[in-house]
């Protein structure tokens, strides 16, 4: 099977990696991509086409793996292309941007998947979760295409789109704010010299995320990428009829360590110190 990757960043490169392995080709958009997303496609065996037009003539399907920010954007280019594959979207989106997106492919005769990503990059002995809504055959088509040729965990929720991405906001709408609460713990236990015993009693009473102090670095590296999730969250919420405001301080702490972006080795120090400085 041909494949059609669009913005393959850390996930979408390990993903990919898995396809070709199972002997599919998998191409990749390469316009307005750095340095760094050239690196992993090669390393990952993707092949890059500049021309998505002609990606998209030869792609059976097509997986979106990008910012939240730029899902809409894509969509919209692909819709603008004549495409009558299967379109699967993979981005932390909520179920109203993910319902916007089904009837805008739809109406152009794109068979649409909605996927939510749980879990980490699959490589180095770690694995990911697709969850999946959508029409029962192109949903259970890439299903099988996930769980028997990629070897990666799958589990169908439906023919609903929406109902994917309404799993992920749920899911990190609980995820992002913890990581940030945990920053906040530290600062306290810091200020008061307590560090160490807080992190012995997480490790104790199995906390993860506050066991981990560490783990700060990777929370300021992400910030940007994150952020626009948040704003997903928010939507999600409020159309829910649940209240926001929790989401909305995130996002304002989100905010200020956005400027950390791929920064993997600062020290948690400095994320805590940023975010007193606010």
């Amino acid at each position: 099977m041909i494949i059609g990757l669009l913005h393959p960043g850390n996930m979408g490169s390990a993903v990919g990696a898995r396809l070709v392995a199972a002997g599919h080709t998998v191409l990749w958009h390469t316009v307005h991509r750095g340095s760094d997303t050239h690196r992993r496609a090669a390393a990952a065996g993707l092949m890059p086409c500049e021309d998505l037009a002609a990606l998209l003539h030869r792609a059976e399907t097509v997986l979106s793996i990008c910012p939240s920010s730029a899902a809409i954007e894509v969509a919209e280019a692909v819709s603008e292309h004549n495409y009558h594959g299967v379109y699967v979207d993979a981005n932390a989106i909520s179920p109203q941007q993910m319902e916007h997106i089904a009837a805008l492919l739809s109406g152009a005769g794109v068979v649409v998947v909605d996927a939510a990503i749980a879990g980490p990059p699959p490589r180095d002995g770690r694995s990911a979760k697709f969850f999946l809504s959508g029409p029962d055959e192109a949903r259970g088509r890439f299903r099988d295409l996930l769980v028997d040729d990629a070897d990666l965990m799958a589990e169908e929720l439906g023919e609903t789109p929406g109902t994917a991405s309404a799993l992920k906001m749920a899911l990190i709408s609980y995820q992002r704010p913890a990581r940030l609460i945990a920053a906040l713990s530290y600062g306290l236990a810091d200020h008061y010299g307590v560090t160490e015993a807080l992190i012995a009693e997480a490790e104790r009473t199995d906390i993860a995320i506050l066991s981990d102090r560490s783990a700060l670095s990777g929370v300021a590296a992400r910030a940007w990428r994150w952020l626009p999730e948040l704003h997903e969250v928010a939507i999600s919420q409020d159309s829910a009829g649940l209240p926001t405001g929790f989401t909305d301080t995130a996002t304002q702490l989100y905010e200020l360590l956005a400027e950390y972006k791929d920064q993997w080795d600062i020290a948690p120090e400095l994320v805590i110190e940023r975010m007193i400085q606010r």
